[in-house]
């Protein structure tokens, strides 16, 4: 389904619509269609709906949609996931860590995304010698795979406060020792970049500890997968955070880092501010339209200047509205062309 959509600072959209996940299940049985994959490497960028649902729990692994994402990231070799983290002066409250804490915390998350234990071969299920069954996976990184999310996350520390944390596990991990000495060996290249490493158990509890210490920081598929989401929590809401998935060429992935929240579906509830940063990220990241990007952010700040909020961070003293509103919110405020300080 096309649609065309003009936006006022003179760029133009054309919009199509296609099924991943558990709605590509239910229409096509698969939860990535050859269309679906098709169609998204013929875009310029591709914004991302949230995919998953109890009711394809029960599926084997190949029909479940997670998978349909996982094949979406690896057909568009979208390797590079960037999550930010940034608490909100106006919700600051609403983060679970003092106000003292949390109050500043600017931090972006750059995650490996297709490799790491999640692909790594061999895999799969047998019996050890007592009989009993196993499951194994395997965490397998190629020296080329590390230098390029580390070049990835050089750069994007350049573009923000100059520093970059990359978090392993290198005491004892073979994969995380090559790790540490290809992203040591890259550093010379940054020479504007302050490098330091950290192992991701002290990283996980620094996170909670002094969140303010890190700027920018790059890890593998599964240490970026969880870091990213405990990050997420100092915000105070899963609800406002976007992500970017990007790679060497083709376009980039945008989705918002929560899930389908199926426990609300059909009420009005969730939180769109996720996506509507996701659309702004795909304007920053995806086609380097800078400053229409920070319009929409300008907007999302407006309009929690403004006092609406969704019942994820609703406090005293504002106003509780619905997914519908709070969207019609922000495009009055991108209507109102009212500039504030944006998001990085």
């Amino acid at each position: 389904m096309a649609s065309l959509c003009f936006f006022s600072a003179g760029i133009e959209f054309r919009f199509r619509e296609v099924p991943v996940g558990g709605a590509a299940l239910d229409s096509t049985g698969v939860p990535l269609p050859d269309d679906t994959l098709a169609a998204a490497k013929e875009s310029d960028a591709i914004l991302l709906g949230a995919i998953g649902g109890y009711k394809w729990d029960a599926n084997e692994k190949h029909l479940k949609p997670e998978t349909g994402l996982l094949q979406l990231r690896a057909g568009l070799g979208v390797f590079a996931n960037l999550r930010p983290a940034t608490v909100l002066p106006q919700l600051v409250d609403s983060s679970t860590l003092k106000k003292e804490v949390a109050d500043g915390v600017d931090i972006m998350v750059v995650r490996e995304l297709t490799g790491g234990i999640y692909f790594g071969k061999p895999r799969g299920f047998g019996s050890n010698d007592r009989g009993e069954d196993i499951g194994f996976n395997t965490e397998v990184y190629a020296a080329s795979e590390i230098d390029r999310i580390a070049r990835v996350a050089f750069e994007v520390a350049r573009k923000r406060r100059g520093k970059l944390c990359s978090v392993d596990k290198a005491n004892v991990l073979e994969a995380s020792m090559l790790w540490r000495k290809r992203v040591t060996g890259l550093a010379s290249e940054f020479p504007d970049v302050e490098l330091s490493h950290m192992y991701v158990d002290n990283a996980a509890m620094q996170l909670i500890r002094n969140p303010k210490q890190f700027d920018t920081i790059v890890t593998n598929n599964i240490f970026g997968d969880i870091l990213s989401d405990e990050a997420s929590m100092l915000t105070g809401s899963i609800g406002m955070l976007p992500s970017a998935s990007i790679g060497d060429l083709g376009p980039g992935l945008f989705e918002p880092i929560h899930g389908s929240a199926p426990d609300i579906a059909g009420q009005d509830k969730a939180n769109p501010l996720a996506t509507v940063l996701s659309a702004a990220m795909l304007l920053r990241y995806g086609l380097g339209e800078e400053e229409a990007a920070k319009r929409i952010e300008a907007a999302v700040i407006n309009t929690l200047n403004r006092g609406f909020r969704t019942g994820d961070i609703f406090s005293g003293g504002t106003t509780l509205v619905g997914c519908k509103q709070m969207g019609e919110e922000v495009l009055r405020s991108v209507e109102s062309g009212k500039q504030v300080a944006a998001l990085h």
